[in-house]
Order: structure tokens, then C-alpha cells, then sequence
């Protein structure tokens, strides 16, 4: 980490800077290439090979095998570049929040027209919030260094 970065100690939030684009340029481009129908088919057609002709980690591939966009965004995704994803297996971008969350569609937008999440425990990793690691689909063990604010 090139500069010191105050706002990695946000909880629930992957801040998509310079460092994490260059992470995941070849993950977002794969997502850009979705949107042309003859990508998406072939993507649909055999993902693993879809994915295996981009040049990206082996953890970004899994990441999107199993549709874990937090993974993807740990691994430099950007959620209007993964929303690309969403959009070729149907799915809505609430859909798409609801299951970063952990919740379903409609607990989501419940939760997102009563205002949000909560601040209080939110402030800064460590607290007890709803946004904090442990509190996450993916537990505390699948936050990657940047997503836990290390």
C-alpha cells in the first residue's frame, strides 16, 4: 500500500481507488465484455472457459464462479462493473445488494427505505454493527486484508 488510507477503517465498504483498479482491471474488463450478447452466451455456454481466456487470478475467477460480488470487490471489482454479472443472470442490482448484505431483495430495500444501516457500531472496524465483518454472509474468515480495514 503505496499511501496511508484512513478510510480502509470503514466497515462494510471496499473504497474502489487507484489501487484496487489496477487489482482488478482484467476482472472489470471481463465484466465490460458482458455486455454484448454474444459474450454473455458464452459465457452462460461454459463459464470456467469464459474465464479462463482472461487473464485474471484464480480468486477472481472463483469469486465470480460462486457470485460472491463481496469477493469480487475484495479482489478489485467495481459494483457498476459487476453489476454486469447480475444483469446476465437476471438479476436486479437490489437483488445484487440484497445478497452482499446477507438479506433478501425485499429485506434490503425494507432496510434501505427506513434509511440504512444503522451508524451506531458502523463507525470503524471493530465495532459490533451490522456492517462489521463478523456480521457479513461471508463471516470475518472471508474478509481479505482490504475489506477488514487492515
Amino acid at each position: 500500500m503505496a499511501l496511508d488510507k484512513p478510510y480502509l477503517d470503514v466497515p462494510g465498504t471496499i473504497i474502489f481507488d487507484a489501487e484496487q483498479s489496477r487489482k482488478g482491471y482484467h476482472l472489470n474488463q471481463f465484466c465490460m465484455s458482458l455486455m454484448k450478447a454474444a459474450n454473455r452466451e458464452r459465457f452462460k455456454a461454459d463459464e470456467r472457459a469464459y474465464l479462463d481466456a482472461w487473464p485474471m487470478t484464480e480468486e477472481q475467477k472463483r469469486a465470480v464462479l460462486s457470485r460472491d460480488l463481496n469477493r469480487c470487490m475484495a479482489h478489485g471489482g467495481n459494483i457498476y462493473f459487476l453489476a454486469k454479472i447480475g444483469a446476465t443472470d437476471g438479476k436486479s442490482f437490489q437483488q445484487m445488494a440484497g445478497s452482499m448484505t446477507g438479506m433478501t431483495e425485499e429485506e434490503y430495500r425494507n432496510m434501505m427505505i427506513s434509511g440504512g444501516r444503522s451508524i451506531e457500531g458502523n463507525r470503524f472496524v471493530g465495532e459490533d454493527g451490522t456492517a462489521q465483518a463478523h456480521r457479513q454472509p461471508q463471516g470475518s474468515a472471508g474478509q481479505s486484508p482490504v475489506a477488514g480495514g487492515q
